[in-house]
């Protein structure tokens, strides 16, 4: 199977999976208005303006690179992520290709005051409203993926329920639309998800493309110290980091490298900003 038919097969999968909860869809809109406030997720990212954030990840196997750490429990990680101090988690709640759940969301949330950000490839606001009554502050939009129509939609459904939502991109079109949709958290992923290459420079090249009132994420390809410090310089308010946290020599040593403990590393401002789009949830 080649890579991009990974991508197809994935989406269709979401998409049979969709049209079996929309019957269960007012039961999840009113477990959704019915749960506890949403944690402010892209305020987190923010805080302090001047220092880059990380958005560390919860994630046993992806596509890509295969098993990352099959056993991993995931409150027990949650509580060392949130000991090293990250700003919030991302949960990938994918089964059959990341090896996550949503349970995996209800424990973190059970177990960490982190902001949660739902991992996932929504393509219908039914996917939200399961995600915020589970427990998720924010949720993943990828644009690739999604109409221009569905995007604005799901934005304004996230919205509707004070979540966060993060908008991912590649391309610099992909971009474009993020910003003409009102996204306010634009991801970027140095990952081509029908090739799964990545190109850390052009990704973080596009970063330095998001007005600066929104908040920047560098997602895919932060493996070293020198990546991270390069995604600061580019003007990322916060990296979103998985395998080198789930596989490398422990989250603990790698976050405090990071600056989880100190002072952190230092993010330049961003050059392409248009003002005036006001703060996200």
């Amino acid at each position: 199977m080649t890579l991009q038919k990974v991508l197809d097969e994935i989406v269709a999968e979401k998409r049979a999976e969709v049209a079996r909860l929309e019957m269960f869809g007012e039961t999840l809109l009113m477990q959704a208005r019915q749960a506890a406030p949403p944690l402010p997720f892209a305020a987190r990212l923010k805080e302090p303006r001047h220092v880059v954030s990380v958005i560390a990840e919860f994630k046993r196997q992806s596509p890509s690179a295969g098993p990352i750490a099959p056993d991993a429990q995931a409150a027990g990680v949650a509580a060392v992520y949130e000991a090293a101090g990250v700003a919030a988690m991302s949960v990938l709640t994918d089964e059959k290709w990341f090896g996550g759940s949503l349970d995996d969301l209800r424990n973190i949330r059970g177990a960490t005051g982190l902001a949660l950000l739902r991992k996932d490839f929504t393509l219908d606001p039914v996917q939200i409203y399961q995600a915020r009554a589970a427990g998720a502050d924010a949720v993943l939009l990828i644009a690739r993926i999604l109409k221009q129509d569905m995007l604005r939609r799901l934005l304004r459904t996230a919205e509707e329920l004070s979540m966060a939502a993060l908008v991912e991109v590649h391309e610099g079109h992909e971009l474009d639309r993020a910003l003409e949709a009102g996204a306010k958290v634009v991801g970027v992923n140095a990952r081509d998800l029908s090739t799964f290459s990545v190109d850390l420079e052009a990704g973080l090249a596009l970063v330095e493309r998001i007005p600066e009132d929104l908040v920047a994420v560098a997602e895919s390809g932060i493996g070293s110290i020198a990546d991270a410090k390069a995604a600061g310089q580019a003007g990322a308010d916060a990296l979103l980091i998985g395998e080198w946290l789930m596989a490398g020599g422990g989250p603990d040593t790698t976050l405090g490298h990071l600056g989880g403990h100190g002072e952190g590393l230092a993010r330049n401002r961003r050059l392409g900003g248009s003002p005036g789009r006001g703060e996200a949830p």
